[in-house]
């Protein structure tokens, strides 16, 4: 099956392998060695030389978990959203107490950082800004986000960053860049079955947790930390998902960060041509588009959920629909972790062919 959604991708087959080894005592010597070296070479793609944790959870627990360490009940919180894992940040801070006060960019568009320093100068009881990366949603990419860091800093407030389907895929310098607290998730570029949060802090955000009074306990991340101190978790984690990202980053560094990141520059480049080709048009502005993951509008008179049904059913490939508000208006094409070419090209065959087949011309051949 060709899976071509934003997450989870494919697993290389050497990887899934490693997750099925013998089972280890995970506050023992063996667990001690590997949780170390994940979390140094994890530290390297992040680009950053201070605290990486790694979570038992999804992406959304990573997210989860920089909420509730670094935002206080009560304190009005700045999400930009450029899609509806923005909004899920919206939720997220609402739900622990805290008033998210959410800054809209139009789907399709990146956010621009003179927008976000206005909003912070208008209120500037604001101390926290949360913002996504990479937007799989609608297939686009933040890229100022290093001009967004400086607005932040400059108007002496945090930064939280959901990166967690553009790291290892798509450069994010954590330290260059200034990012206060970084998440990711081993489902998307990490080539790893779901279920391990990475969460990087910096100074900055150490500090913000020491005075931070919202409760938490699993998520607790100063637990965290000291657990990693003495190589352990601070509960069970998923050992056999240790195993499998220790392979996986084997093969990552194996082909070179700047490789990947060339190849994703590449294969996101033929999907976004093989989808134009075919007359179709992409949802995110020129410029934005995500490497990671494109969104495309679903031709006039075309039933989104029939195409996604005669992809998988005829041509045994698996594409995201939309979400939300974009539900049934686009379908997304996910080329991120273990990818292709041919991946790509039996994707961009499978989405002509399903087009003919519901009564759709396409301009050309992909």
């Amino acid at each position: 099956m060709n899976l071509r959604i934003p997450g989870p991708t494919p697993v290389p087959s050497e990887v899934a392998q490693a997750g099925a080894a013998e089972m280890i005592n995970h506050r023992g010597p063996e667990f001690d060695a590997l949780i170390r070296r994940v979390t140094e070479r994890v530290k390297r793609v992040y680009q950053t030389e201070h605290d990486v944790l790694t979570l038992t959870a999804s992406g959304t627990g990573g997210m989860e978990a920089a909420v509730a360490n670094h935002v206080t009940p009560g304190e009005r919180a700045l999400v930009v959203t450029i899609g509806e894992f923005g909004k899920r940040f919206v939720e997220i801070v609402d739900a622990y107490g805290a008033q998210p006060v959410e800054l809209a960019v139009e789907f399709g568009q990146a956010a621009d950082p003179a927008r976000i320093d206005a909003a912070l100068k208008a209120d500037p009881a604001i101390q926290t800004v949360l913002i996504t990366h990479n937007e799989t949603s609608t297939g686009v990419t933040n890229v100022y986000l290093p001009e967004v860091a400086e607005v932040v800093h400059r108007h002496g407030a945090l930064l939280i960053v959901d990166a967690i389907s553009s790291l290892s895929s798509i450069p994010v310098k954590t330290d260059a860049w200034n990012l206060d607290v970084v998440v990711s998730g081993s489902q998307k570029g990490w080539m790893t079955a779901p279920g391990l949060a990475f969460v990087s802090v910096n100074e900055r955000a150490w500090e913000r947790q020491a005075a931070n009074k919202t409760p938490r306990y699993y998520f607790d991340l100063r637990k965290a930390r000291s657990s990693l101190e003495k190589g352990e978790t601070p509960w069970t984690p998923a050992v056999s998902l240790f195993f499998q990202l220790d392979r996986a980053l084997d093969l990552m560094f194996e082909e070179g960060l700047d490789a990947i990141y060339e190849r994703h520059r590449r294969l996101a480049r033929m999907t976004r041509e093989g989808m134009k080709a075919l007359g179709l048009e992409l949802l995110a502005a020129e410029g934005v588009e995500s490497d990671t993951v494109t969104a495309v509008k679903m031709p006039a008179k075309v039933d989104g959920s029939k195409f996604l049904s005669i992809a998988q059913q005829e041509f045994d490939a698996v594409f995201a629909g939309g979400q939300g508000s974009l539900r049934g208006k686009i379908f997304r094409f996910g080329h991120l972790g273990y990818v292709t070419e041919e991946d790509v090209r039996a994707g961009l065959r499978a989405v002509e062919g399903t087009l003919a087949q519901l009564g759709h011309a396409v301009a050309g051949r992909a």
